[in-house]
């Protein structure tokens, strides 16, 4: 069996084991002569599934017991409306973080709700760092704060999370979500789609707290209200059920491995070898300041298009998939999620000092 070293910002690469797993289940789940596909939410082996994956989500990233977890649809962009709409409700007013093409969009959605502030911004740099964030620039009389923790497109990521005192911090954290150890009860709500580091594309994993809850205005539709959800337990409508159960299978292979205080480890070692060898490199450099830079998602580039597309196009005959970078950025961006093995990252290097040489030598 052939397999890539996938370096898609998302979907993306998803562990080995938990694709075998699936593959042994997928026909007969549990001996119910069913698919997991073909379950009803209903059912008690779905509901068995449900929480099980709840469970293991809360054990791994430690959230208290005053936190909801959600398991809805709709991606992370859905959010960038539900968002304002069950907490935009109080004074009207929300600070926004800009930091890249994400946080534009959840901005961009938030304006038709309220009086939205944009506090902080690095687009005056091309986004190429994150901007610092302290109680003083908050309004405290802001419903809430918005932040992008990881900014998949650009390559940054906070290094340290905002203090933003007791007005309520919300996160979209959809691609660095459970790659390190996080405080939960820093934030108001987290949120993240998950086909990054938790399943397949189509499900969206909210972590929401309870006061927040509750307090949208009566011509929310219900589908976009959380109260629905919380009280429904996600089964308000047909969830994405195997997505559930694929996240279910993912939060098991993480707690295998350690938990994410081993998953930050070994994300912190895969980073800093790509990083490492794009210092040395007299070919590719990041555009990203160092203090801001991702673990997740590495954008590198060099001074030719030329020599950007020979690389990718030489990349992939080597088996290193999904290279391009986004046309914003141009160049190369390795996504380096959860599921990549250190072996592909030292791969890439490889690759990219191989690469460097032949460059080298056709300009001599």
């Amino acid at each position: 069996m052939k397999r890539v070293f996938n370096f898609s910002a998302g979907p993306s690469m998803l562990p080995l084991p938990v694709l075998k797993k699936a593959q042994e289940e997928l026909v007969n789940y549990r001996n119910s002569g069913m698919s997991v596909m073909e379950l009803s939410h209903r059912s008690g082996l779905f509901t068995d599934i449900i929480t099980e994956a709840e469970r293991l989500l809360r054990e791994l990233m430690e959230i208290p017991n005053n936190y909801n977890v959600l398991f809805l649809q709709g991606g992370a962009s859905q959010q960038f409306a539900m968002v304002p709409l069950n907490l935009l409700t109080k004074n009207g007013k929300a600070d926004y973080v800009n930091t890249g093409s994400w946080s534009k969009k959840a901005i961009q959605e938030a304006q038709k709700y309220g009086d939205i502030r944009v506090i902080a911004s690095s687009e005056e740099a091309n986004f190429t760092y994150i901007p610092e964030v302290d109680r003083s620039m908050i309004d405290p009389e802001a419903d809430y704060v918005h932040i992008t923790t990881n900014n998949t497109i650009e390559g940054t990521a906070y290094a340290t999370i905002p203090d933003t005192g007791d007005v309520p911090l919300v996160a979209d954290m959809s691609s660095n979500i459970l790659s390190s150890e996080i405080d939960v009860s820093k934030f108001g709500l987290i949120y993240a789609g998950a086909q990054k580091n938790i399943a397949p594309a189509g499900l969206t994993v909210i972590i929401i707290r309870e006061d927040l809850i509750g307090h949208a205005a009566a011509t929310c539709p219900a589908m976009l209200h959380y109260k629905t959800h919380r009280d429904s337990g996600s089964l308000y409508n047909t969830p994405p059920t195997y997505g559930i159960y694929m996240a279910k299978l993912v939060f098991e292979w993480l707690k295998e491995r350690g938990g994410l205080k081993e998953m930050e480890k070994r994300n912190q070692e895969k980073a800093a070898l790509l990083y490492d060898a794009l210092e040395e490199s007299s070919v590719f450099q990041s555009p990203v300041r160092k203090d801001s830079r991702s673990w997740m998602n590495i954008p590198f580039v060099s001074h030719s298009a030329d020599v950007d597309a020979a690389f990718i196009k030489e990349a992939q005959a080597k088996g290193l998939e999904t290279l391009k970078g986004h046309r914003s950025v141009g160049g190369m961006r390795a996504s380096i999620y959860n599921a990549m093995p250190l072996e592909g990252v030292q791969t890439l290097v490889t690759f990219i000092k191989d690469f460097e040489k032949t460059v080298i030598e056709k300009r001599r």
